[in-house]
């Protein structure tokens, strides 16, 4: 077949590459003038099977309103006349509730797995080096009553198969000992050994020139500007290419794998998501002293931050900002991160020459993301993964490749319109 994917993320990529693989001529279109140069750009880096619990909770929802009206909270919210924004609200409020927190618990588990046993293989078949470290994740807390939270947290985990263990401080230091400087201030952490980190954009970048050797073909600097549907199929892509042309991409698959920006390109179609961008920062360090460096990937829980150290450089990354699709850095928030860096690891990094950076991360009320077939034939969801699109992005790649060639993925997850085997794409055609 030949299939449309729209967005070069990680996601974008990943899904490009498995239906490369399973045969299909493939066309991915992006706007940027390269893979991963916007959410997959300068993120946490961390793989976090075992921390992605859904911010949907009843915890989650108090810290939510205890952040209310301070610029530099970890969560910041900006009240808009947005019915999108609305609209994703009152879900998020629906989705506090605890029967469907398990459910989404589950879900982001078995995808986030399933995707990291992905990525590893990925690795293997591919020899991409991307400053992966396989050192686990240590969540570590400085207030006595969050730790309380996090052991209950652990303990729903391991029930899920997560190997993530509650330690005391003493353990944590041994773990990481860049974490000594705290002294009393640390009360403790849960660590997973098997969770990894590792640089989003130079995994990407390198699987897409990998892919462009197979035969995918990146159409770089043009912006999708519609979907061409005729009855309950989609026929084409019109974009805008790189000399300013308009032109039409026709299509027997489309998948659409644009984050946030998926919602204003469905929606004349019918198709409602509820995703709402939530803007990431990023700051990334020189290290100055290896020693003092954390090398384990960390999760600063009370402020909201995680940290991967990427060779010579130390990414620090987190906080979220619901304001609509503003990319604009608040200075406010970057001194914010950098004050708690350096308060952590005095002397390790060169705190007046970091690099910020800020993304749009597209969010679910659920944190559940969108794969899946559309209520048209020939297209599909790849969207929504939040902060967990490093984490889920291979598997969820992998699954609609699978979805798309006419095969159930191997993961238990709540696919979109898959409620039973799909048929093969030539019957869905044919019957339509």
């Amino acid at each position: 077949m030949n299939v449309v994917v729209l967005g070069a993320g990680i996601v974008g990529t990943a899904s490009a590459w498995y239906l490369r693989q399973a045969g299909h001529d493939v066309t991915v279109v992006e706007r940027q003038s390269g893979p991963a140069q916007e959410t997959s750009f300068a993120n946490g880096c961390q793989i976090s099977v075992s921390h992605a619990e859904p911010w949907a909770t009843p915890a989650g929802l108090a810290k939510v309103l205890q952040s209310l009206g301070r610029e530099d909270a970890p969560l910041l919210f900006r009240l808009r006349a947005d019915p999108l924004q609305w609209r994703w609200c009152l879900q998020f409020l629906r989705e506090c509730a605890p029967g469907r927190v398990a459910a989404n618990l589950r879900n982001i588990v078995a995808l986030a797995e399933y995707s990291r046993r992905s990525l590893q293989a990925l690795r293997a078949q591919t020899g991409i080096d991307y400053d992966h470290l396989t050192r686990g994740i240590l969540h570590f807390y400085t207030d006595e009553r969050e730790f309380e939270r996090a052991c209950r947290a652990s303990a729903a985990m391991r029930d899920l198969g997560c190997p993530r263990m509650t330690v005391d401080a003493g353990e944590a230091v041994r773990i990481e000992p860049a974490l000594a400087g705290l002294g009393s201030r640390l009360v403790g952490a849960d660590f997973t050994p098997t969770d990894e980190s590792g640089d989003v954009h130079r995994f990407t970048t390198q699987l897409a020139q990998q892919g462009a050797a197979d035969g995918i073909r990146f159409l770089t600097n043009t912006t999708v500007t519609r979907l061409l549907a005729n009855g309950d199929a989609v026929d084409a892509v019109e974009i805008i290419d790189a000399a300013g042309r308009h032109r039409r991409l026709a299509a027997d698959a489309v998948v659409v794998a644009l984050g946030s920006f998926s919602v204003p390109l469905l929606a004349p179609l019918g198709i409602p998501l509820l995703i709402y961008p939530g803007k990431g920062y990023s700051a990334t360090y020189p290290v100055l002293d290896p020693d003092l460096a954390p090398t384990v990937s960390l999760t600063d829980d009370g402020h909201k931050l995680v940290f991967s150290r990427l060779g010579a450089r130390l990414r620090v990354a987190g906080t979220c900002e619901l304001n609509g699709y503003v990319r604009d850095l608040n200075p406010v928030r970057c001194a914010a991160i950098t004050q708690r860096v350096r308060s952590l690891f005095p002397g390790a990094c060169d705190y007046d020459a970091a690099t910020y950076w800020a993304g749009l991360r597209p969010l679910t009320p659920s944190n559940v993301p969108y794969v899946g077939r559309t209520r048209f034939a020939n297209l599909y969801l790849n969207t929504g993964h939040g902060t967990l699109g490093w984490t889920m992005g291979a598997g969820s790649g992998r699954a609609i490749a699978d979805i798309v060639s006419g095969r159930r993925p191997e993961v238990d997850f709540a696919f979109c319109g898959l409620t039973s085997r799909p048929a093969p794409f030539g019957a869905r055609r044919a019957a339509a």
